[in-house]
């Protein structure tokens, strides 16, 4: 989830934490622009008050300008750094990102690169929102580097394709918010989605993706129709999908 700057007064972290409450939501992904606002979320005393675990990333992005030129802007890969020194006060980041490309041949960068290897060489997760041809790219560059695949695709990338690079790639996880062809007119898991899903069960996410204030708006139907699709896998996989992957991939203890 992002807590972007233009959220923060319209949706207080009172606010936010309370529609995660509502919505059974026990542990996040934090991260934002620029990282104040993951940053005041990990030191809020009320996450832990309602039992909300915030795993912070390091965005790379100071401001909407950073979308576009970051994987070659060496100010980015210092912010980068300077954050990951710094931490959080209740502990270090897990992660970097969200990052975009807009064309994947930026994943072949050189902070892109840096990037990569720096998440391979500190064990560090990252969150990128990019097509097929960028994941071969990235991964190339750091093929034991934890990477998230934001919407898995939200370009659409076939079925097939997907399932190809989790095969590929023992480190690559998929989080499933905005992707297409994940469910059908009414909401329910279509049948090639629940296939792979079922083959997978250990490599996907849920995630809110609240980048518009809109998205906080529809938090609580966000985890409704997010909740809808997982009732039609068996009660296992769709533990693990809805919390358990990421809780395991993070450390985070949540109580059952």
């Amino acid at each position: 989830m992002h807590y972007n700057e233009e959220a923060v007064a319209p949706f207080p972290i009172d606010d936010v934490l309370a529609r995660m409450q509502r919505s059974g939501v026990r542990g996040i992904v934090a991260n934002s622009r620029p990282n104040d606002g993951t940053v005041a979320l990990a030191a809020a005393p009320q996450a832990a008050a309602v039992g909300v675990k915030v795993v912070p990333f390091v965005r790379l992005y100071r401001n909407r300008a950073d979308y576009t030129g970051w994987f070659a802007d060496e100010t980015v890969y210092t912010m980068v750094q300077q954050q990951l020194a710094a931490g959080t006060k209740t502990g270090p980041f897990k992660g970097i990102g969200e990052f975009h490309l807009y064309d994947s041949a930026n994943a072949d960068g050189p902070v892109a690169k840096k990037l990569m290897l720096l998440a391979q060489e500190k064990g560090l997760a990252v969150l990128a929102h990019v097509d097929d041809d960028a994941i071969d790219r990235l991964l190339r560059h750091a093929p034991r580097a934890q990477l998230i695949w934001a919407h898995t695709g939200i370009g659409g990338a076939p079925v097939a394709r997907v399932r190809a690079l989790l095969a590929r790639y023992p480190s690559l996880m998929g989080e499933l918010s905005y992707r297409p062809g994940l469910t059908d007119a009414n909401g329910h898991l279509s049948a090639e989605w629940k296939a792979l899903i079922t083959a997978y069960p250990d490599r996907f996410m849920i995630g809110s993706d609240t980048w518009v204030n809109a998205r906080w708006s529809d938090y609580e139907a966000l985890m409704g129709a997010a909740r809808l699709w997982l009732g039609d896998l068996p009660a296992p996989i769709a533990q693990r999908v809805a919390w358990s992957n990421a809780a395991q991939m993070f450390g985070v203890d949540l109580p059952r």
